[in-house]
């Protein structure tokens, strides 16, 4: 495992445009602690985003990941040149030649998704963790470390999201067209959601039982929106009378769903790459 690590950072660390996305991304990460700076003084309203709870534990651990989440294409970037440039630069060939089985390039690959989910699950813990303790009105330890599922599926999410961007990077070769087979993937999913919730079933208890099989859906489905769940949003909606009725919590279910995915990514990838003459 480590010597197919070794191969990948050592490919990564050659690679400039890599360098700056993998840096842009954590940068991102980082940045959400600025959220916290963010205040309005308009005469007598004064508004201060951190004082409204979303840094306050356990939410702080729903809110950073989902807003963590959407950072993820950097990395996802960073997935898909890494296998282009493998047919690119013919690298792929030699390292079959010096020796390197089908089956360990697309282990090392996979490997290096995981390393990446890994480091950013910690991150994103670590600044959530200080973020916590400086603004929460809420230390206590039990509540400190309820919630802490989000960190799995933000990790599962991650693992499952750049181990399709793997597969298309694969399939595609190329990065920019493997970037765009994910958008297009996306949009044929939103089409089929919405033809099965006002076409077919007219119904969208059944759209939504279907479509959780999906793959982004999956994905997405792992970390609902955090917004409703402040005290803020919920006391406007009663003043508007309305009242939020959703299921915020992580289920195994999905999780299952998403390793499932993530099993037949690379399982199809290892297929293609064996399948093809390289």
């Amino acid at each position: 495992m480590f010597r197919l690590l070794n191969i990948e950072i050592f490919k990564l660390k050659n690679n400039l445009a890599s360098k700056v996305l993998v840096i842009t991304y954590f940068l991102l990460l980082i940045s959400i602690a600025l959220i916290a700076a963010i205040k309005f003084d308009i005469g007598p309203i004064k508004f201060h985003l951190a004082e409204q709870g979303i840094f306050n534990f356990p939410y702080i651990w729903h809110f950073n990941t989902y807003i963590a989440s959407i950072f993820k294409f950097f990395l996802l970037l960073v997935i898909v040149s890494m296998m282009a440039n493998e047919y690119t630069n013919r690298t792929l060939k030699q390292n079959l030649i010096d020796g390197l089985s089908k089956k360990e390039f697309i282990l090392s690959k996979f490997y290096t998704v995981i390393l990446f989910a890994l480091i950013s699950t910690v991150f994103v813990t670590v600044v959530s963790f200080i973020l916590g303790l400086i603004y929460s009105d809420f230390n206590s330890i039990n509540i400190i470390f309820s919630d802490l599922e989000y960190l799995l599926a933000y990790f599962v999410k991650l693992v499952g999201f750049f181990s399709f961007g793997l597969f298309l990077g694969v399939l595609i070769k190329r990065s920019a067209f493997a970037v765009g087979g994910m958008f297009i993937w996306y949009i044929i999913e939103s089409i089929a959601y919405g033809l099965m919730r006002f076409k077919i079933f007219d119904n969208k208890e059944t759209a939504d039982a279907i479509s959780q099989f999906f793959p982004l859906k999956a994905m997405s489905n792992l970390i609902d929106e955090p917004f409703t769940r402040l005290s803020a949003v919920k006391s406007v909606a009663n003043q508007l009378g309305e009242r939020f009725k959703f299921d915020y919590a992580v289920h195994w279910y999905e999780i299952a769903i998403v390793l499932i995915w993530t099993a037949i990514f690379i399982y199809l990838s290892h297929a293609l790459i064996k399948k093809r003459d390289l």
